[in-house]
């Protein structure tokens, strides 16, 4: 098998299995730190390695103001407007089920927002099974997270504010994947990367000013905090960056469906949490979705 054939093959998979990890990273380090204060502290460690990346292979920086603005507005949107969005929402008491159920509106939203794509026009079969695919996914995501949305400790709590953190993470994520496949011209990963992180992380610094709980050290948030900067901000967030530049957005898009019925495998590995047979089958809806939603 060719080297771009395997990329398109393991790519997406390997990107679904880390992105689901950061839900488990949220419940691990949540209890022992603010949200804004984890992420400056998230964002800060990562520029590093970035740039370390891009000088050890003489990564080209653009010549073009605008791109550098681009990549700005991308890593408002993508790395603090989601992962804050996110990870307030969690602090702010919505269980992690939730905030992923409704952060998977966002192959819906993007295939709404979204000129059609070349292959699929209104009333062809591509265009109809991409909405069937759509469909049946986020069905397959609400019957993986039922049980958990009947849970004291996910709806008990759930909140005005919490809602409207969970809310401005999909929209940033969902506006953030738009924009960098409209405006954004090839940039080396590390180059921009580093450009996301640095606005990323001018963002987070007076919200974490304005936190008063501190970060409170210990194993768990020091794995969590580690995982996230390696696993997570370079290992996913690079694979996202890879995947929206080489494919069509509602095709990246659609992967988030997977990210659900993953996270309940690795909460029951992790946390032993139970997988009941309702979660098998949406687990198969939402892959029948996916499938459907990708083809052309």
């Amino acid at each position: 098998m060719a080297p771009s054939a395997r990329w398109s093959v393991l790519a997406p998979a390997v990107f679904v299995l880390i992105w689901s990890t950061g839900f488990i990273v949220a419940r691990l380090g949540m209890p022992h730190a603010p949200p804004w204060t984890f992420l400056l502290w998230r964002f800060l460690l990562s520029i590093p390695l970035f740039l370390g990346w891009a000088w050890m292979a003489r990564s080209p920086w653009p010549v073009d103001r605008r791109t550098y603005w681009h990549l700005a507005v991308m890593g408002a949107l993508m790395h603090a407007g989601y992962l804050g969005g996110v990870w307030s929402a969690v602090k702010a008491g919505m269980g992690a089920g939730l905030v992923s159920m409704i952060v998977a509106l966002q192959p819906i939203l993007t295939a709404i927002l979204v000129q059609p794509e070349p292959g699929f026009k209104d009333g062809g079969r591509a265009f109809s099974g991409r909405w069937l695919g759509l469909g049946l996914g986020f069905v397959g995501v609400v019957l993986v997270l039922w049980q958990k949305l009947h849970l004291p400790t996910t709806a008990g709590a759930l909140s005005f504010t919490s809602v409207l953190f969970a809310l401005a993470a999909l929209l940033s994520i969902t506006f953030g994947t738009l924009y960098q496949k409209r405006h954004l011209a090839p940039v080396d990963l590390p180059v921009a990367s580093s450009v996301q992180l640095l606005a990323a992380a001018v963002i987070a610094a007076p919200l974490a000013g304005l936190e008063s709980e501190g970060m409170a050290w210990n194993e768990a948030l020091v794995f969590a905090l580690g995982w996230s900067v390696l696993g997570l901000t370079l290992g996913a967030s690079s694979l996202l960056y890879l995947l929206i530049r080489r494919g069509a957005v509602t095709a990246v898009a659609s992967l988030m469906y997977l990210v659900p019925p993953t996270t309940a495998i690795l909460a029951w590995v992790w946390f032993d949490e139970p997988v009941t047979g309702l979660t098998l089958v949406g687990t198969a809806f939402v892959a029948a979705g996916v499938a459907l939603a990708i083809r052309r």
